[in-house]
């Protein structure tokens, strides 16, 4: 009742004691005699007491892990979050229970210098509330400017947030000044200074010329009042898969921080929205934290953050409509170190991802390293990226995307405005090109980390706390809208300064094409052509000039769903595999200079039965001759290999032509590239009774015979099975 009716005269004396020390906004000190109440003076007090002793204990618990990290790493990290990244961060629970009893205090004595300061540093180390501090800390440099010798260095960190750049320069100067007094000392503090005002400037050169983006909130149906980051998207931007700390949490708990523990989310896009988020559940959650870490660009394989040691990743598979029990992955890509996310490569044979490991190659804090796949199907020896890409600051969200020759990720070392910013590198010319700035708005002051990119490369997403926000972090879309469309003004009608009257003619130009990415994307569904029951077939990828496949997939076997990524400039192969079935084959031959495109390739796979038929869609030959191009040897190979499963079986391999030419030209030539691939399959072993081949010539168009789309269908290698 005591502390009740004390509480009850401190808030009574706001009106009057704090009306009236704010109109001569003068340091206050925590002094009895500057306060008539000297009972609700005792116990405001004891909770600034209270204060000071967590705050000092966090302050010593900070020094000491920025006193490690320095030593670790050769540089200063940017507050909390980066110390939690190298397992430090210590303090964050004594800062929250400082501020809880200072802002108590604070209701009683709000001009004090001291007090001011320091609820500005305690928000200033609450990830998600660091600009309330700034306010305060401008109050204490009001009230006392000799504070603290740390005050403008906070003021600028506060400034640099809030994209005050000129006053953050400002700030940062003076703070410098007092360590140029021993700048040997003081050296390391001096570096981030200067480093930190290099950030400013480059935030006033970007900001000048933003990029041409939409930024939006994906609203209250994916986000809520709780975190949302590190968003994942398949490469068709049909699934995403996030992390939040929500009510629905697996084990229903919170952790230390008073936050429930984090949980993947999955949502789909369906009709032009995304549907509402559901928990992924055990086994790919635990009742642990759980975060995501990547997916692969078919959705069909799943990683996993979980913080066992210093933090690991694991891989799940999705088997049907099951995720499986998400497996640590090797030693080659955990280590003793912090492992956060990963991306694979459109052919899953790389997987990149971000580590602080001190293995060979190292070159910072955190690097990007990358891993190849082995021919047992592990994961081989990391390799660092190298200094091109990494440096001795920190990397962080790798994302590959599946055009195979572009690399985002976010970096604290390259030419940002602050914190972590995102790039892009390409590989050209057989290297990779110096990391690109992805610009304002795209990036800010603050760590802008966890970018993903559509296979189109016309809408990103990333996790953002903006004032438009559900709660304290949203997942955003970026939609990338091109080069501005440029104005044509009529050489009679020029817009001059002062001008009062109207332009007459202003007309626009052609639409600027927004460029897209280089890569088209096949999918479909596999089933049975007669039961209709999807199939989980494997899909083969080749790249026919080489004649070597390049890569295999999967299909869902509850689905029979795949999702396969094609690079432009290469002449593929696809083959589609089901044990009991012939194979499928298609062929894409993209030129390099081909832009995104989406083809949906729906197959129904023919049983191995008599009278089934498939066409060789990668049989090539010269042009007007019977003479088999090399492209041609992994299909043809395909057939040995099928009927070396199947010796009793017999077929009839036929040509046909389109109908240009003469009919008896068309016949012979149908027939003697029929002849060349049975005679290939006899060079390989297989018996010649077994083999038949005709000409049909034009004789059995399956398309159009009036277009080139017609004619090239129409001119095919087709298999038959005869005897079985």
């Amino acid at each position: 009742m005591r502390g009740e009716r004390n509480m009850k005269k401190i808030f009574t004396l706001i009106a009057i004691v704090g009306l009236a020390l704010n109109s001569f906004a003068q340091n206050v000190e925590w002094e009895e005699k500057n306060f008539p109440d000297k009972k609700a003076f005792k116990e405001a007090k004891r909770h600034y007491e209270d204060g000071n002793d967590n705050y000092k204990m966090a302050m010593a618990m900070q020094d000491q892990d920025l006193a490690t990290f320095s030593k670790e790493y050769g540089y200063l990290p940017n507050g909390i979050g980066e110390l939690n990244g190298a397992g430090l961060g210590g303090g964050m629970e004594q800062f929250q229970l400082a501020l809880d009893e200072y802002l108590i205090a604070y209701k009683f004595n709000p001009n004090s210098a001291t007090l001011n300061y320091r609820l500005g540093v305690c928000y200033y180390n609450k990830p998600s509330q660091k600009i309330m501090g700034l306010a305060y800390l401008e109050s204490a440099a009001k009230l006392n400017p000799q504070v603290d010798p740390m005050l403008n260095y906070f003021l600028g960190r506060l400034y640099h947030l809030s994209s005050r750049w000129d006053e953050a320069i400002t700030a940062y100067r003076s703070y410098q000044a007092t360590l140029n007094v021993d700048p040997a000392k003081n050296k390391m503090k001096i570096s981030d200074m200067n480093r930190k005002i290099g950030e400013c400037i480059n935030g006033k050169e970007y900001v000048k010329t933003p990029q041409r983006v939409f930024i939006d909130n994906l609203g209250a149906t994916v986000n809520s009042a709780d975190p949302e980051y590190t968003p994942i998207i398949t490469a068709d931007e049909s699934v995403m898969i996030f992390t939040s700390r929500r009510s629905t949490t697996t084990d229903g708990a919170k952790d230390q921080d008073n936050q429930w523990k984090e949980d993947l989310y999955r949502t789909e896009f369906v009709n032009g929205k995304w549907t509402m988020p559901v928990n992924m559940g055990k086994p790919v959650n635990s009742d642990e934290h759980d975060a995501t870490a990547g997916i692969s660009p078919d959705g069909q394989r799943l990683y996993v953050y979980r913080p066992t040691k210093n933090g690991d990743i694991y891989e799940s598979v999705l088997k049907g409509n099951v995720w499986s029990e998400p497996e640590r992955m090797n030693k080659n890509i955990n280590s003793d170190g912090h492992e956060s996310s990963v991306s694979m490569s459109y052919d899953g044979k790389k997987l990149y991802f971000i580590s602080d490991k001190k293995e060979e190659g190292a070159i910072g804090h955190r690097d990007i390293w990358y891993s190849t796949l082995d021919e047992k199907g592990k994961w081989g020896k990391s390799v660092n990226m190298g200094p091109g890409m990494n440096t001795i600051y920190g990397e962080e969200g790798v994302f590959v995307h599946p055009d195979g020759k572009t690399i985002y990720f976010s970096s604290q070392g390259h030419k940002t405005m602050g914190g972590y910013d995102i790039f892009k590198v390409v590989f050209e010319n057989g290297k990779w090109s110096e990391p690109i700035n992805l610009g304002y708005p795209i990036n800010g002051p603050d760590d802008d980390v966890f970018f993903v990119i559509s296979a189109s490369g016309k809408h990103g997403y990333y996790a953002s706390n903006k004032s438009d926000g559900q709660g304290e972090k949203d997942i955003y879309k970026i939609t990338f809208l091109g080069p501005e469309k440029p104005l044509a003004i009529s050489n009679e009608d020029n817009l001059l300064a002062g001008r009062t009257q109207p332009v007459k003619q202003v007309q626009a130009q052609q639409t600027v094409e927004i460029k897209t990415a280089q890569i088209t994307l096949l999918k479909g569904t596999i089933t049975d052509i007669n039961t209709k029951k999807p199939l989980g077939a494997t899909i083969e990828l080749v790249d026919n000039t080489r004649n070597e496949v390049i890569a295999t997939f999967t299909a869902n076997s509850a689905t029979g769903k795949y999702l396969v990524s094609l690079p432009s400039g290469r002449n593929y192969g696809i083959a589609v595999k089901m044990d009991g079935y012939l194979f499928h084959s298609e062929n894409f031959d993209i030129a390099a200079s081909a832009n995104y495109q989406e083809v949906t390739k729906d197959v129904e796979m023919k049983p191995i039965v008599v009278g089934s038929t498939i066409v060789l869609k990668n049989v090539f030959f010269d042009y007007n001759k019977a003479t088999l191009k090399p492209e041609s040897f992994i299909e043809l190979d395909r057939v040995v290999k099928l009927m070396n499963e199947n010796p009793s079986m017999r077929i009839e391999l036929s040509g046909h032509t389109d109908n240009r030419g003469t009919e008896e030209y068309n016949q012979k030539l149908s027939e003697d590239r029929a002849k060349s691939c049975v005679d290939y399959l006899i060079s390989k072993g297989i018996k010649a009774d077994r083999l038949e081949y005709k000409g049909y010539g034009e004789s059995q168009p399956i398309d159009s015979r009036n277009n080139e789309e017609g004619w090239a269908n129409n001119r095919r290698t087709e298999f038959k099975i005869i005897g079985k």
